[in-house]
């Protein structure tokens, strides 16, 4: 009797190690790059804060590098072990302020952002990327997708104007090379404005791709484009 309990303790402690390794190491698909436009984004919010260094620029900037899975589902926090350090990107701080500035409040350095982003969303790309690759690889692709000049190229510009969804999407597919998913928010006045983008790259975060599935898009046929 002992021995068949020892044997039964001894089954349910591998499982629950199989299962630890299972979701250090969760499989994905593909990654979602999520960009924003800072003036939704504080219409979004009804506030926002800039942060300590002072007022972005008025471009896109990063949200995250999302793992993702081909039915819309997504793992997080993957690694409570993992812990964001900072020391792991010194050298692309500078970059990081510019390109991944938190809007959040109370106004910040964006640590506590980018401690989010990694500790949700990294720890489960640890199969492929280490914590400095991730936010790199990150930066890597805003490098390649400047939405800002896509859409000024279609003379689509952040004057408070209105213009058609199909119009942005169009533009934005012909810079990348696939097509995105839009993200709209409503302002006070109840406007649909352009709020995040969605793009699709392949698991080692190097290459845009088609993207499996979009998703679900709340956005009126004519979207306005806010000043920042």
């Amino acid at each position: 009797m002992r021995y068949s309990t020892s044997i039964s303790i001894l089954i349910k402690l591998l499982i629950v190690q199989y299962l630890s390794l299972a979701c250090v190491s969760q499989d994905f698909d593909f990654f979602y790059f999520v960009q924003q436009w800072p003036g939704a984004y504080c219409d979004t919010k009804q506030t926002c804060c800039y942060p300590k260094t002072g007022k972005p620029a008025a471009d896109f900037s990063i949200h995250g590098l999302w793992p993702n899975y081909k039915d819309g589902s997504y793992p997080s926090n993957c690694d409570p072990d993992s812990v964001f350090d900072k020391s792991e990107i010194a050298d692309l701080m500078k970059s990081m302020e510019k390109n991944w500035p938190s809007l959040s409040c109370p106004s910040s350095n964006g640590l506590r952002f980018w401690s989010h982003e990694w500790e949700k969303h990294g720890t489960c790309a640890e199969s492929e990327l280490d914590q400095r690759e991730y936010f790199e690889s990150a930066l890597k692709l805003k490098q390649k997708a400047n939405l800002l000049q896509f859409l000024k190229q279609a003379e689509i510009e952040p004057d408070d104007g209105f213009y058609s969804l199909e119009s942005i999407e169009e533009a934005i597919k012909e810079g990348v090379g696939y097509a995105p998913g839009i993200e709209c928010n409503k302002d006070s006045a109840g406007n649909s404005q352009l709020y995040q983008v969605y793009l699709c790259v392949d698991t080692s975060a190097s290459d845009f791709i088609q993207c499996p599935i979009l998703p679900r898009r709340k956005c009126a046929s004519r979207v306005q484009f806010p000043k920042f």
